[in-house]
């Protein structure tokens, strides 16, 4: 590759690279680089950060190979059909010819190679092992963790590329919730006797966020009110965030995420007016909402519409217009875009600063490369908000954002000893046992969210929390809203520190008799340890249980009467 081609690349390229990168190839891709050269291994696994340029790395990684004859060809192999094309136009810019349309049948000429996606090579991976037998291919296997999105799909992509020449696998979040393996990744038992993943080379967030090379997030988390119908017919009400069995956790999060409740539209005005204030200093920067389904995306657009006067840019995943307004999108200066999963992963659209995560997926691989819709830098100070429901998975992720993971192939054994939480879990999944007994036929009514409102709860970054809870559109909401969209790391965090004992000195002097719970500073709300909490649980659940073996009451009603 010459340096001159240099001036053709995308944003993600070197040449127009963030503040504080080198002028060809970040410090990590060229250590990655010559790590290779060095070795010249037949399978590579590389672990970047989503935004830290793994696009970059692997092409001029294939420029160097097909230079030096070492391949004749190369298939990119990709989890979508956006990132196929993507990937196709990204290589052309410097002189690599991949063919996105491929299906079968001999290659023209033209082409170097192809692109293809993981379910094209599940359908028919004799087609691409014959290309593979045929000339010496290198094969770059982008987010490889999709290999083991079904055994069908592992299984096809070693039988298609087992003869490959130079197999190169990239991933952001190389580790998966389930343990099925990941093909020609090495796997390495440790003194715990669990295998885990084992990267050739690793650039994780926090390194990439102390080159600059990718923005700090700030995380916004919302809690609130919210009551439900249960398919047994019960109604109940709770607090999110509050201390819950999963089930409930799960039912609150529907709930808070309903459009037609109140959460979703005071948390989507919040982030428009933090949007606001990031354009304030970033004048294209958008924002984007990460759906759970087509109806809540098409519903969120609606919303959107209502509370900016302006539309959303709509992207469906089986709608074949959704490429194209992606790429549209990432080149206006339109403020909002709704999409349910495809843009969570991959997808390059660097001026998104603010994101609300408005789907109930809790997976850590799922989480991370969301978040890495948004981290993506284009200059100095530049910080990322994204606003949360307040739902524990998500707030320790969001915690954990710098914490580097490997796949683990084998499950950890949890014994009730080691768990400090056992005796509690235990209790509450009783209790749950109980309810389902009484209530009988769990199936009779579709789950139904009632009604929802949203509390700004706390602010996190750099693995630190701030502020406490405040109602939407309270002075004490707008302070932490309106933080200025460019900032240096330290600054944001001293910032923060601010906005908090300002917050905390205007509720001291606001008399208890006037404020609510949500108002109150930490010291002057009632405090309850975790054994305590436990035996008053305990105490609850039994005096539930005499009630209802009087009254004949299921359980969750009289919960719900209770509360």
């Amino acid at each position: 590759m010459t340096a001159s081609s240099n001036h053709h690349l995308s944003p993600a390229f070197p040449g127009r690279a963030p503040w504080g990168t080198a002028s060809k190839l970040r410090a990590w891709q060229q250590g990655a680089m010559e790590k290779y050269i060095q070795e010249q291994p037949r399978d590579f696994l590389a672990v970047a950060t989503p935004g830290a340029g793994k696009t970059t790395f692997a092409l001029t990684l294939a420029s160097w190979l097909l230079h030096h004859h070492v391949v004749q060809q190369v298939t990119v192999v990709a989890p979508t059909e956006h990132l196929k094309k993507q990937w196709a136009e990204a290589a052309a810019r410097i002189g690599i010819k991949l063919d996105p349309e491929y299906s079968a049948g001999p290659l023209g000429r033209e082409y170097d190679g192809v692109a293809v996606t993981y379910a094209g090579v599940g359908v028919r991976p004799m087609l691409h092992r014959n290309r593979s037998e045929q000339r010496k291919t290198l094969v770059i296997l982008d987010e490889i963790h999709h290999a083991g999105d079904s055994k069908s799909w592992g299984e096809a992509c070693l039988e298609a590329f087992e003869p490959a020449t130079r197999r190169l696998a990239l991933t952001g979040t190389p580790f998966r919730s389930d343990t099925n393996p990941i093909p020609f990744v090495t796997y390495e038992e440790g003194q715990d006797g669990i295998r885990r993943s084992s990267a050739d080379y690793t650039y994780g967030y926090g390194n990439a966020l102390a080159d600059n090379v990718v923005r700090p997030v700030i995380f916004l988390s919302y809690s609130g009110n919210m009551r439900w119908r249960t398919k047994a017919g019960d109604e109940i009400a709770a607090r999110l965030g509050e201390p819950m069995t999963k089930d409930a956790v799960s039912q609150a999060w529907r709930t808070a995420l309903d459009p037609r409740g109140e959460w979703m539209p005071s948390v989507l005005r919040a982030a428009d007016q933090r949007l606001t204030e990031v354009r304030k200093a970033i004048p294209d920067a958008g924002a984007l909402v990460i759906a759970s389904d087509q109806e809540s995306a098409r519903a969120y657009a609606k919303l959107i519409r209502e509370i900016t006067g302006h539309g959303a840019t709509l992207v469906l995943s089986d709608d074949s217009g959704a490429s194209d307004r992606i790429d549209e999108f990432s080149h206006n200066t339109d403020r909002w875009m709704v999409a349910v999963r495809m843009v969570s992963e991959g997808v390059d659209v660097p001026r998104l600063a603010v994101g609300v995560y408005a789907t109930t997926i809790s997976t850590p691989l799922f989480f991370a490369q969301a978040v890495g819709r948004f981290v993506r830098s284009r200059r100095r100070g530049e910080t990322a908000s994204v606003f949360l429901p307040t739902v524990p998975d998500l707030l320790g992720f969001a915690n954990e954002m710098e914490r580097e993971r490997d796949h683990v192939l084998d499950k950890p054994k949890k014994g009730g000893e080691e768990d400090p939480y056992a005796e509690e879990e235990k209790l509450l999944a009783e209790a749950e046992r109980q309810q389902d007994e009484d209530t009988g036929d769990q199936d009779m009514l579709p789950f139904e969210a009632l009604e929802s409102d949203a509390v700004f709860d706390r602010v996190m970054y750099n693995g630190a929390e701030f502020g406490m809870q405040a109602h939407p559109g309270s002075e004490e909401e707008q302070d932490y809203l309106g933080i200025p969209g460019l900032l240096e790391p330290d600054q944001v965090q001293l910032l923060l520190q601010k906005r908090q004992a300002r917050q905390i000195a205007h509720s001291r002097r606001k008399p208890d008799a006037e404020a609510d719970l949500v108002e109150l500073p930490a010291d002057r709300r009632p405090v309850v340890t975790h054994k305590e909490l436990l035996e008053l649980r305990k105490q609850l659940n039994s005096m539930v249980g005499a009630y209802s073996h009087q009254s004949g009451k299921p359980h969750g009603v009289i919960h719900t009467e209770v509360r």
